[in-house]
Formats: structure tokens, sequence, C-alpha cells
């Protein structure tokens, strides 16, 4: 698994580097947002690990950008630990968010949740079709089809929240288990975590996101696929 490091405060890269070669993960580094970009398109890594603060481009600008062309897992880093910033972070794209300072192990146990959904999508059959109603998801693509012959594209994240939905439509999914299938660990408390993406979601595949009919919540509860 190749990951890109991106920080501008040297002894961070320095540590992070670290832990993830002693992990035996392949890591490249940068020192702000261009040069990442450019190896992004260079080199095409598994995972980035992104720094916010950042002079002149910051780490939500670097993810916007590479949103626009990749669907590459980022994990955002951040002294910012407040809940704006993490829905910020989301919202653009990322695929995780961790506050610093943060403990080696944590870091860790993120990166391998990512490492494991990347083997359970590359395992899974390609040419298995999601059907529930008049949408079909497709692994392949990581595109949502609908009877209409409209399609929307899915970042990495999304797609593995919808699939897990619709595989059990009919049924509500509590935040624990949806934060165990889709992100690979406990669910922390975070619950905003899993409402930025069922918003995002609901902006794709919903022809009124705030009347949504396909995927609703049930309050207190979780969330649920409609069947029909």
């Amino acid at each position: 698994m190749h990951i890109l490091v991106v920080d501008d405060d040297a002894p961070s890269v320095k540590m992070i580097s670290f832990l993830l070669r002693e992990e035996g993960y392949d890591v490249s580094t940068a020192d702000n947002g261009i040069t990442a970009l450019e190896l992004v398109e260079q080199q095409g890594p598994d995972l980035v690990i992104l720094d916010v603060m950042m002079p002149h481009l910051d780490g939500f600008e670097v993810c916007r950008r590479i949103r626009q062309k990749q669907d590459v897992p980022i994990i955002f880093l951040s002294a910012k630990g407040e809940t704006a910033d993490k829905v910020t972070g989301l919202e653009l794209g990322g695929d995780d968010y961790l506050a610093k300072p943060f403990e080696p192990a944590e870091l860790l146990a993120r990166v391998k949740a990512v490492a494991r959904r990347a083997e359970a999508a590359a395992a899974e059959d390609a040419q298995s079709l999601l059907t529930v109603g008049d949408m079909t998801l497709d692994p392949l693509t990581s595109q949502v089809k609908f009877a209409d012959s409209r399609t929307v594209s899915l970042t990495p994240i999304e797609f593995r929240l919808l699939h897990c939905l619709m595989r059990n439509a009919g049924r509500i999914l509590s935040h624990d288990l949806l934060m165990s299938a889709v992100w690979g660990y406990d669910y922390e408390g975070y619950s905003n975590q899993i409402a930025v993406y069922v918003r995002r979601l609901r902006l794709k595949i919903e022809e009124d996101p705030d009347h949504p009919m396909r995927l609703t919540t049930a309050r207190g509860l979780g969330y649920k696929f409609e069947r029909s």
C-alpha cells in the first residue's frame, strides 16, 4: 500500500513516515499542497494523509482539487478538532479526520481500516451489480445507475455506505453498525460523520434531498434504504 503524507511540519512528517514504514507501507511525502497534487497525479497513491493547516494551499483546498479528478481515500490531520472543521473535511470528500495530537496507534488503526476496505473492494466480484427499486449500484465503476439511464459517480466511502444500506434494504442500520461496516472501526460518538455522508448521498440519489424517499432517517435509531 502506497501512502502519501502531506504536512508542512517536518517532525510530524518524519514521525508519521517512520510509523508507516515500520508497518510495511510504502511512503512518499510532501510539505506543501502544490507538491502533493503533483505526486497524487504522478504516483497514484492508495491513501493520502493530509494536514489541514498549511500555508498558501491548505488541506481542504488540496482535497477539493484531488476530488475533481480522483477518488483516492483521504485522512485529514489537523490541530483544529472542532466539529465544524471535521464536517468541512468530510463534506469536501475526506474519508476520515484525526485531530492532533493523536496516539500513533490511533493513526495506524485508521490506516489499517482503509487498507481493509481496499482489500475487501478488490476481493468483491466486479460483475456483481446490486439493484434495489430503480437504482443499480455498479462496483466496477463506483456508479449508481437509474432506470431512466442517469448515472452518478460515488467516492469510495459513499460507495461503501450506499452498498451497505442497499444490501440491507428495508432494514434500519444503526450508527454503530455503519461505522464498523463502512469505516472499519468502532463508533466513537461522532455521529455527524455518518450524517455528512448520508447528506452527500441524498444530494446524488434523491429527487428532493430535503424530503428523501430512498434513504430515510429512523430518528434516534439510524438509517434505512427503502425497498421501493
